[in-house]
C-alpha cells in the first residue's frame, strides 16, 4: 500500500482495541474474531476509522512475544479488508522492532504504531537512528507515537521534521512535550497524517490534522463518528461542545478508577461490557471494574447519549 494510499486510511476516532481475554487470561481468539465484525458493524470501517490492535488498551505490551503475531493475524483475518487492522509495538530497542514488525508484515498490518525506545534513554539523534532504521528495514507503514509524560519518551517537532524523508513513516499520534507548543508539529501536516492524542480533536482539526484517540471508540463507535462528521463538516462550536460535555467528566471518572488500580484496558473493558460486549478481565495485577463503577459509568453514558442495552435513549 502507498504513502497516500495510507493516508486516507489512517484518518477519524482511532479505535485501539481490547484485547479478549478469558477467565484464564488467555487470548480469547473466537471472541476477538466476533468483536472485529461487531466494530466493523458499528461503523468502524475503511476511511472512517481503524482498529488499532495490541497497543495499551489492547495490553499489546503485556503479551508474550508469541502471543501478539496470531492476535494481529485473527483480527486482520476478521476484517476482511473492510478496516485497516493496525498493530503496535511497545518501547523495543531498533533490532527487535524490526523483528517484530517483520512478523506484522507476514500477518497482514498495512501500518503499526511504533512507540519510543525508551529503555535505550535516548537522545533526539537517537530516534531519528530509530526511525529511519525501521523505515528503511519494514515495507509497511509507521506511526510515530510521541509520549512525552514517560520518561525519554518525548519527540520534538524538530525532530520529527527531519523525518520527512523517511519513505515509510505515514503518521504522528501527537502529545506535545513540555519543549514544544502543540502548534508545532502541524508544519508537518502536508506530510504526515497528525492525529490528536491531546483530548483536543476539534483544534487538531483546524491546524491540518486528521483524526483523533480517546478510549471507547469500539465501544459506541457511532458517538465518535457522529463527532467527526460535525468536525468535517466545519461545525466546530457544535464539535466542540458535544467534546466538552463528555471529555472532562469522563477524564476526571478515569483518575478515580485507575487511582485504584491501573490498565488502560479496564475502562475500555467497561465501557465495551456497558454497551453489551464483554471482553474478560484485564490481565493482573490490574483488577476489573466493580460493579458500582460500571453502575456509575453506565448512568454517564446514558446521560451522553449513548444506547445503553435495557434502558431507553434519551
Amino acid at each position: 500500500m502507498t504513502h497516500a494510499q495510507l493516508r486516507k486510511l489512517i484518518v477519524g476516532p482511532i479505535a485501539t482495541v481490547p484485547t479478549a481475554f478469558n477467565n484464564n487470561f488467555d487470548i480469547d481468539h473466537g471472541h476477538m474474531a466476533a468483536a472485529t465484525e461487531r466494530w466493523i458493524e458499528g461503523g468502524l470501517t475503511n476511511g472512517r476509522s481503524t482498529l488499532k490492535v495490541a497497543a495499551s488498551i489492547g495490553e499489546g505490551q503485556l503479551l508474550r512475544e508469541e502471543e501478539w503475531p496470531h492476535l494481529l493475524q485473527t483480527v486482520v483475518e476478521a476484517a476482511k479488508g473492510r478496516v485497516p487492522v493496525l498493530g503496535a509495538i511497545h518501547h523495543k530497542d531498533t533490532l527487535r522492532t524490526i523483528e517484530d514488525a517483520k512478523r506484522a508484515v507476514d500477518v497482514g498490518v498495512p501500518a503499526l504504531q511504533i512507540s519510543p525506545p525508551i529503555f535505550n534513554l535516548p537522545s533526539q539523534d537517537d530516534m531519528l537512528r530509530f526511525y529511519g532504521a525501521v523505515s528503511e528495514a519494514v515495507g509497511i507503514g509507521i506511526i510515530i507515537y510521541a509520549t512525552p509524560w514517560l520518561n525519554h519518551g518525548a519527540i520534538l517537532p524538530q525532530t520529527l521534521a527531519r523525518m520527512v524523508d523517511f519513505e515509510h513513516v505515514v503518521a504522528i499520534k501527537w502529545s506535545a512535550p513540555q519543549e514544544a507548543d502543540y502548534t508545532d508539529v502541524f508544519q508537518l501536516a502536508e506530510r504526515f497524517n497528525i492525529l490528536d492524542n491531546n483530548n483536543d480533536p476539534v483544534g487538531c482539526h483546524k491546524l491540518g490534522g486528521h483524526g483523533f484517540l480517546i478510549d471507547g471508540v469500539e465501544a459506541c463507535p457511532p458517538f465518535y463518528l457522529n463527532l467527526w462528521d460535525l468536525i468535517l463538516q466545519g461545525q466546530y462550536e457544535k464539535a466542540q461542545a458535544k467534546w466538552d460535555a463528555f471529555v472532562k467528566p469522563f477524564g476526571q471518572f478515569f483518575g478515580k478508577i485507575m487511582s485504584k488500580s491501573g490498565s488502560d484496558s479496564k475502562v475500555a473493558k467497561g465501557m465495551s461490557k456497558i454497551m453489551g460486549l464483554d471482553l474478560g478481565p484485564p490481565r493482573p495485577p490490574s483488577v476489573p471494574m466493580d460493579e458500582q463503577e460500571l453502575a456509575e459509568l453506565s448512568s454517564f453514558l446514558i446521560e451522553q447519549g449513548w444506547p445503553v442495552p435495557d434502558h431507553p435513549a434519551k
